[in-house]
């Protein structure tokens, strides 16, 4: 992604925040405003965007957002030892190797 791309979608984001209506004009007021330079034509881009698609849900579906959020079982159902455990054992399992030393290989970095 340029940087042309990354400061316009900031923008877009500000100005969907701010629930102000998306225009090229209102894009390079804000990154002028950030003293950002970008090519003439990404403002004008991005603005179209908004034109075509909901900025929410662009939003939404690079977030990963938009599907329904499972809910837990209650504890008592599940018994909070056993998802405690369940826990502990995956993060144990994923122990990183440990970087072997200098030392072994009969050479340092100081020698």
């Amino acid at each position: 992604m340029s940087l042309g791309e990354v400061a316009c979608s900031y923008s877009l984001t500000i100005l969907h925040d701010d629930n102000i209506f998306v225009t090229g004009d209102k894009i390079s007021s804000l990154l002028k405003a950030a003293n950002v330079e970008v090519e003439a034509y990404w403002p004008s881009l991005f603005a179209k965007l908004a034109e075509k698609r909901s900025i929410g849900d662009l939003i939404s579906s690079a977030a990963g957002g938009g599907a329904p959020v499972a809910v837990a079982a209650p504890a008592a159902a599940v018994g909070a030892g056993s998802a405690a455990a369940a826990y502990a054992a995956r993060t144990e399992e994923k122990e990183e190797p440990k970087a072997e030393s200098d030392d072994k290989m009969g050479f340092s970095l100081f020698d």
